[in-house]
């Protein structure tokens, strides 16, 4: 078992390598080549943001979100954005339906409900969020107060590592603890609520691991879930997105925040869509 989970913690891991790295280079030449510019262009151009992010979010695996919230931690994206991006994350959900053989007309609505509701969250969370605070890039260096002198390429990879090991130990114990509990017993916390099941459902998403979004998934092709427990246990369920939060935004407040808001949205999406009798 101590070899799954250590297999597993290491492959999860390394598939966010490549999103980690070129964020943090982007990042790094935004620092070093443009200076006030781009915060101007950022100011213009940032309330598109959360319908670029709702869309991106939907590519498989947590790749994005994990971008959106090193980017968000620096101040070159809104909340709003950092919020569909979480929102519209898939993780292991796309790739399983492919693999089961989903019809393709399931899988679209699926992805365009989860576009959505990110895209409508993340304009209403600009909205309430936003006005109190402008958009100011905040160093890498000084915020994570290390010594980046030596070049953009050079900074990248220090950032990209010391993020890479924290992702790495963190999954570790999650998978550790996913297995000794055992993925029935997190199904049986959905199913055993027949009442509270759409609240449990987006409690198992919130659990920053692919393990949540795998059992919500089976559960629905199983014919257990109904689209709208589906739906809030997938639009609350942001990958590793949010461990990488915690790591890189120094706003404690702010985190816990955005997690309620996120437990909110995907509960509220899944009343709505029960209660519209939307299915897939």
């Amino acid at each position: 078992m101590i070899q799954e989970v250590i297999y597993d913690s290491c492959i999860d891991s390394i598939r966010l390598l490549p999103f980690l790295f070129l964020t943090y280079l982007a990042m790094e030449s935004l620092e070093h080549w443009t200076g006030g510019r781009m915060q101007e262009m950022i100011r213009k151009s940032g309330k598109a943001g959360p319908a670029i992010g709702s869309v991106l979010g939907i590519f498989p695996q947590c790749g994005f979100s994990t971008v959106a919230a090193n980017l968000y931690a620096g101040r070159i994206i809104t909340m709003g954005t950092l919020v569909a991006v979480f929102l519209s994350t898939s993780d292991e959900m796309l790739p399983i339906m492919i693999s089961e053989n989903v019809n393709v007309s399931v899988i679209a609505k699926i992805l365009f409900c989860k576009i959505l509701f990110a895209l409508i969250a993340g304009f209403l969370v600009d909205l309430l969020f936003q006005k109190k605070r402008d958009l100011q890039i905040e160093h890498l260096c000084e915020r994570q107060h290390c010594h980046c002198e030596k070049g953009v390429w050079r900074s990248a990879i220090n950032h990209t590592w010391k993020i890479f090991l924290y992702i790495i130990v963190i999954s570790f114990v999650l998978n550790l603890i996913i297995a000794l509990i055992g993925e029935e017993t997190l199904a049986a916390l959905v199913l055993d609520q027949p009442i509270l099941g759409l609240f449990a459902a987006a409690l198992v998403g919130m659990i920053p691991n692919c393990a949540s979004s795998v059992i919500l998934t089976q559960l629905y092709l199983g014919g257990v879930l109904d689209a709208g427990a589906l739906i809030a246990g997938l639009l609350s369920g942001s990958g590793v997105g949010f461990l990488v939060l915690l790591r890189v935004n120094d706003d404690r407040r702010e985190n816990l925040r955005i997690f309620a808001l996120l437990y909110m949205i995907g509960v509220s999406a899944g009343v709505v869509t029960q209660l519209l009798g939307i299915s897939f």
